[in-house]
């Protein structure tokens, strides 16, 4: 399913989690792994010192400096180079970070960017600061493939990945990321869950629905779901579809705790723009902060589409 994985790493403790997906991801798939740091943002104009994006620090840039970087990160990583070595390139640029790794994918063309949430560590990680990085949502908002979003030790992730949670909300967005969950949970041979919150917070069912209300809603949801995704799912039989009312991102959360998910797949966004001009949904950034599982956000049709061809 995936060729080449790039991983974008600050190097710092916080990226050590989405450092064992990638490495795990790539070992299973047998893909080649680009292992990517960018060095720091250039202080002013062509100047040649860039400020170092773990520390802070003004460093003078050349050679040296980039050499010094790569064997850092090659220390970091070092038993997981020991293992998957011969698949990994370390590579390194200066720059702006989310511009360099969308730069880095285009040109590589790769299947999969994996990231953690924040990569910043003296800021606790996005799971304790509860937002997510600018580098991260940048990425997530402009890239052409997939971007696997891990934001704490995943301890289901064993078998990478066994339990797939589709969310959806019924989006032109959304369609994307069920064709991925899809291929995903054929591919590995594993169950697939789709799942819909009514969420009681729009406003959509009156401001405060009744029962029956809600029951309507679900129905309908059901039935949608039986339309828009189990009509495309051919022989693929190892699926369950589950519709519930209330918070979205809390109901989502709750399901994928109760089916074991080891990854939830949604869309980037749910309005019918174009999705370079998408901002990040809200369901998807608390899903991501507070899930125990890798989160895939799936932002453009593109690698979805060229795939099936």
């Amino acid at each position: 399913m995936f060729k080449k994985i790039l991983f974008a790493t600050s190097g710092t403790p916080v990226c050590d989690s989405p450092a064992k997906i990638a490495f795990d991801l790539a070992e299973r798939e047998d893909a080649e792994l680009i292992l990517f740091h960018v060095l720091g943002v250039p202080s002013r104009g062509f100047s040649l010192e860039v400020t170092d994006v773990r520390t802070g620090d003004r460093e003078g840039l050349g050679d040296d400096y980039e050499a010094w970087v790569r064997e850092e990160l090659s220390n970091t990583y070092d038993n997981q180079l020991k293992q998957y070595g011969y698949k990994t390139r370390i590579q390194s640029a200066v720059g702006v970070p989310a511009t360099e790794i969308l730069r880095l994918a285009r040109r590589e063309n790769a299947d999969l960017i994996v990231m953690g949430a924040n990569t910043r560590s003296d800021e606790g990680g996005g799971r304790h600061r509860s937002i997510m990085g600018n580098t991260m949502l940048e990425v997530a908002k402009r890239a052409k493939c997939p971007v696997l979003i891990i934001n704490r030790p995943c301890n289901t992730c064993w078998n990478l990945f066994s339990n797939i949670i589709f969310c959806t909300d019924f989006s032109k967005a959304a369609d994307a990321a069920f064709q991925f969950a899809l291929k995903a949970a054929k591919d590995i041979g594993c169950p697939l869950y789709i799942f819909h919150a009514l969420n009681l917070q729009s406003g959509d069912l009156g401001g405060k629905p009744t029962q029956a209300q809600i029951e309507a809603g679900l129905a309908e949801a059901r039935e949608r779901i039986q339309k828009r995704y189990v009509s495309q799912m051919g022989e693929f039989g190892m699926f369950e579809v589950e519709c519930r009312e209330g918070v979205p991102y809390v109901e989502i959360l709750k399901y994928a705790r109760e089916k074991e998910g080891d990854l939830v797949v949604m869309a980037h966004h749910s309005q019918d723009i174009p999705p370079e001009e998408a901002e990040i949904g809200s369901t998807l950034e608390e899903v991501v902060l507070r899930s125990s599982c890798p989160v895939a956000s799936i932002n453009h049709p593109d690698w979805v589409a060229a795939d099936a061809r």
